[in-house]
């Protein structure tokens, strides 16, 4: 089975309910395999060694027809590879991978996706020249999203 990393498959990381319900190709190109193979390495990798349990991948390639099916971002980095959506399935809760990740691993965007603690985690990584290293809340208005930087974080 091809790999993306020790802990994230190539199938993991396409993967898709709403690519599989509509029948979108979710296909990366090689470069795209390039960007998620360094951010598995990158963030990934290091978290999930901190964990010591399994962490599941939402979302992490988008094609441009499943991103725009979602409604994402069309400057989104799940285009090109460049970031994964996490959830804790266990050793440590979204919140503690969270301020694990803003601490010790170099990012692009770390993204607190909702609630008091976040359902899920949005993590980005460029290279080590351009990441940004910016943390954000995802807020809902209305029947749009913003993001605000997290300034209590």
């Amino acid at each position: 089975m091809k790999k993306i990393s020790k802990h994230i498959s190539y199938k993991e990381a396409t993967h898709s309910e709403h690519a599989k319900t509509y029948n979108i190709a979710n296909k990366p190109k090689a470069q795209d395999i390039e960007n998620m193979e360094t951010l598995a390495k990158e963030v990934f990798e290091p978290l999930r060694e901190w964990v010591e349990h399994p962490i599941k991948v939402n979302s992490m390639f988008r094609s441009e027809k499943l991103n725009s099916g979602l409604g994402g971002s069309i400057s989104s980095s799940h285009l090109t590879g460049n970031a994964v959506d996490i959830t804790s399935m266990g050793g440590k809760t979204n919140l503690e991978m969270f301020h694990y990740i803003k601490d010790h691993l170099d990012f692009d965007q770390l993204i607190w996706e909702f609630g008091v603690e976040p359902r899920w985690l949005h993590v980005s990584f460029i290279n080590k020249k351009d990441n940004r290293n910016q943390v954000l809340v995802t807020q809902k208005k209305g029947v749009y999203y913003t993001w605000s930087e997290c300034k209590t974080c």
